[in-house]
């Protein structure tokens, strides 16, 4: 009887086994594989007639000492930290003006969304269009107010600026999306309690609202945390991390190091230090969205 149990138990997961040893094998291989070849020195012209040379930690003291991985570690925390305000803002807005439901939405919804559904590549390139100093629309539009071009993608001011834009635009509908399922989530007779007890708009949504979705602000910050610090083929088409290093975040660095400068191992090491910083500050975002069970 006890084995019968057992098997019936077991079941389920040995229909799922082929799958995880699969994802796990292409998901935790490249990463250990990575953090091995992190210590060893080796340059991708060398991958058929050299072996690679163990350097010990010399690669992580080296990327510590970097003034480029210095800086690149400073821009990659402003793109993600301006973006991440940016979208939270804008789409927490959007989701509070459509929640109770408005004619039309799911148009708006549809047309909303679409640029998530656009590859990376083309977004570069339609942006990086768009921001022509001769021909590209925003200065056309602003020409035709009278305001002088303005040199987006080579003015190190406005670089960063014009490819956070550009990041606002594409993601900003995916956090719409998640604060919508989430703002329509909320029980009906929590609201109209708070009503009774005499709160108002802006009482209801920060004392009522906010702290239902919790769990749903939590995981949409991090997912958006995750992915931007993994930002790479709209800053690699539109200005390739310049000019100079004004652009240049971790993931687009680490290319760089791998492909153009042919150095794997530091690469690698910068790689580990990308991962160390993508979960420390998931960490902190779920530590301070930590919801109490009752």
């Amino acid at each position: 009887m006890n084995t019968n149990r057992f098997l019936k138990t077991i079941t389920p997961y040995m229909f799922l086994l082929p799958a995880l040893l699969i994802f796990g094998f292409a998901l935790f291989y490249p990463v250990l594989y990575g953090f091995s070849l992190s210590f060893f020195k080796w340059a991708l012209r060398d991958i058929y007639n050299k072996k690679p040379v163990f350097v010990g930690i010399k690669n992580y003291i080296d990327v510590i000492r970097s003034t480029n991985f210095q800086t690149s570690l400073r821009v990659t925390t402003v793109f993600i930290f301006t973006t991440l305000v940016a979208e939270f803002l804008v789409g927490l807005g959007l989701a509070l003006l459509v929640e109770k439901g408005i004619k039309g939405l799911r148009i708006f919804r549809t047309i909303f969304i679409l640029p998530i559904m656009i590859a990376p590549v083309v977004v570069g390139i339609v942006w990086r269009y768009l921001y022509n100093p001769n021909y590209g629309l925003i200065n056309y539009i602003l020409g035709a107010v009278g305001i002088k071009p303005i040199m987006w993608l080579s003015n190190p001011k406005t670089a960063m600026l014009s490819i956070i834009i550009t990041d606002i635009w594409q993601w900003t509908p995916f956090v719409f999306l998640l604060l919508l399922g989430g703002l329509q989530t909320v029980p009906d007779d929590i609201l109209e309690a708070s009503v009774v007890d005499g709160a108002n708009y802006f009482q209801r949504l920060v004392y009522v609202k906010l702290p239902v979705i919790k769990p749903i602000l939590a995981i949409t910050i991090v997912l958006r945390l995750i992915d931007a610090m993994r930002a790479l083929v709209v800053m690699y088409i539109m200005t390739f991390g310049g000019p100079g290093l004004s652009t240049e975040v971790l993931s687009l660095h680490i290319y760089k190091t791998a492909f153009l400068s042919q150095r794997l191992g530091k690469a690698s090491a910068i790689s580990v230090f990308l991962i160390l910083y993508m979960l420390i500050v998931s960490l902190v975002v779920l530590k301070i969205f930590k919801t109490e069970r009752r």
